[in-house]
């Protein structure tokens, strides 16, 4: 006779999963309680920089573009997971959204340092994105890898790009964007080791496009 399954092994319905992906999507958009403790913070040893404002402006508006990808990377883990059929690479998807979720809390303190918020965007970021995600899973879990491999890609390029934009004198918010873009290549090479499918190149350049309009919005906003 089988042992009897464990809160952990339960098998969830559809719904119970849509309303689990929904729950995990307002914890990502709460804004994090004053004094919240933040997981391995990259930049904590690091001194706080002067900036003039311009300096100060533009490291917020990048770092806010930076949570805003987070939010996303969170919506379509969620998104991807809610579809997929295989057990195990559902929890390879939460696993995943539960690591960016550091990311969004790092994103999140060092916007507060700047003295600036996260886009008012953030709930648009995340409806969208966690569409995307389950549109893409429904291919298949290997087209839903494919995803996630090539969205990490994508990311890696972004956060390089954006180590070039950040003021010198601002090594704290460096530090966060290096932890991340160490993290986001990983994923992406443990999605490739577990089977994913490579995206056909129009899907792959709608994904940049969809990427802009992201970060021009969340920049300004």
């Amino acid at each position: 006779m089988p042992a009897p399954r464990g809160p952990s092994q339960r098998d969830y319905s559809p719904a119970d999963r849509l309303l689990m992906r929904l729950q995990q999507g307002l914890q990502a958009l709460a804004p994090r309680a004053p004094g919240a403790a933040v997981a391995a913070y990259p930049a904590a040893r690091l001194p706080e920089a002067p900036m003039d404002d311009q300096a100060r402006r533009r490291a917020a508006g990048l770092m806010r573009v930076n949570h805003a990808g987070e939010v996303s990377a969170q919506a379509l883990y969620h998104g991807q997971a809610l579809v997929s059929r295989d057990p195990e690479i559902r929890r390879h998807l939460l696993h995943a959204a539960d690591e960016e979720r550091s990311h969004l809390q790092w994103c999140e303190t060092r916007l507060g340092e700047l003295g600036e918020r996260p886009s008012r965007l953030s709930p648009f970021w995340y409806v969208g994105s966690f569409a995307i995600g389950a549109v893409a899973g429904i291919a298949g879990d290997r087209w839903n890898l494919g995803f996630v491999e090539e969205t990490e890609r994508q990311v890696v390029e972004h956060l390089e790009d954006h180590l070039q934009q950040l003021p010198k004198e601002d090594q704290r918010s460096r530090a966060i964007v290096e932890a991340m873009k160490e993290d986001e290549a990983r994923h992406g090479d443990e999605a490739a080791a577990a089977g994913a499918h490579p995206l056909p190149l129009p899907v792959k350049n709608l994904m940049k496009r969809v990427s802009k309009i992201m970060k021009f919005g969340a920049y300004r906003l």
